[in-house]
């Protein structure tokens, strides 16, 4: 198989890496910021805990989204 036959898979395997690598360091960030925020303020905890699930479900949607793009 020639390089010129594969880039069209690469570009679409690329594309999806990165878009979930990217998620991943969302997720991260959003759980370290909760953290934090928990330990400065503990009364907050269901708020905190509620905004962090909807950023890492918005992180993982969009992550699943750039995989379907991706593969079509």
């Amino acid at each position: 198989m020639m390089l010129a036959e594969l880039a069209p898979v690469l570009q679409g395997n690329v594309h999806v890496g990165l878009a979930f690598g990217g998620a991943a360091i969302g997720i991260g960030i959003a759980a370290a910021g909760a953290t934090m925020a928990i330990g400065r303020n503990p009364g907050m905890f269901g708020r905190v805990v509620a905004i962090m699930i909807l950023g890492i479900a918005l992180a993982e949607g969009a992550a699943i989204l750039a995989f379907v793009l991706g593969k079509a």
